[in-house]
């Protein structure tokens, strides 16, 4: 009897947990969210007043699947994508924006920001889209990205980021776009991003994993799939021209002076007594 009630307490209680459970998401918000909501609202400017985030949402931005806050969509009571694209943004992308663990989709573009891209990032390990593009972001791009495994988009076009584009970034298979152009990068491009496919049917054979537009409008990178750089091209012709031209030169100077030694003995050989010795050989008749 006494072990009939316990269960009878067992099943009540393990209803009130899935009771508790079910309601209790949207009062509680997620402390990662909230924090990496708030860092982003204190990294941020806003001159036009375009982002009308209050602090009483950035505290509970999820309600299950209801946002409280502008550009963030939920999923389950957590930060499922962040877009604030066009809202002449300024300041910096802060590290906390890790803690959004659940993002799988950023999207800050076309507005002022400036900085580095934190590598913190990283640790978002669901994100799928990272659109930074059009800010104005300085420094590398993350070698640490390629940790996150599920990226399908990086755009970074439109930045004036430099240094090489991180060979580890070619190891994230599921990339289908893939966008630098328009920064200041240099070095040479990745062989795994630019490699040409030919596994498949469907993948024409010969054809780059992405085409020259992806990388266009950095003087200082090179390699397939971009044209071979007329600068560079010059400077090889350069080379090659200054070196002929030189060897043409000592070529002109040396012929000269041998002209010019030539012509000086020609006049001792002009000379009378040298017609003397000349006649001398000459026979008598």
């Amino acid at each position: 009897m006494s072990r009939h009630h316990h269960h009878h307490h067992a099943a009540a209680a393990a209803i009130a947990a899935v009771f508790f459970l079910l309601t209790a998401p949207p009062c509680a918000a997620d402390p990662n969210d909230e924090r990496c909501l708030s860092h982003l609202h204190q990294s941020l400017y806003d001159p036009s007043g375009g982002l009308n985030w209050t602090k009483a949402a950035i505290s509970a931005p999820c309600d299950g699947f209801f946002s409280h806050l502008q550009g963030v969509t939920c999923n389950n009571g957590r930060v499922y994508k962040l877009a604030l694209p066009e809202l002449s943004l300024g300041g910096t992308i802060p590290p906390e924006l890790s803690n959004c663990t659940n993002l799988q989709s950023l999207d800050l573009s076309a507005n002022a920001l400036s900085g580095a891209i934190p590598t913190e990032l990283s640790a978002l390990l669901n994100l799928a889209v990272l659109n930074l593009s059009a800010n104005a972001l300085s420094g590398a791009i993350p070698r640490e990205l390629a940790s996150c495994a599920y990226l399908n988009v990086i755009d970074l076009h439109g930045n004036q980021l430099s240094g090489p584009i991180p060979d580890e970034l070619g190891l994230l298979v599921r990339l289908s776009t893939f966008d630098v152009s328009y920064n200041r990068l240099s070095g040479p491009i990745p062989v795994l991003l630019a490699n040409r496919t030919g596994a498949g049917s469907t993948a024409a054979v010969g054809t780059a994993r992405f085409n020259a537009s992806s990388f266009v409008g950095n003087k200082g990178l090179y390699g397939y799939p971009l044209p071979p750089l007329r600068k560079r091209g010059l400077s090889v012709l350069a080379i090659v021209g200054i070196g002929l031209g030189s060897g043409l030169l000592s070529l002109v100077l040396s012929f000269s002076a041998v002209c010019l030694w030539l012509r000086a003995t020609d006049r001792t050989a002009a000379t009378p007594g040298e017609e003397g010795k000349i006649s001398q050989l000459m026979p008598d008749y």
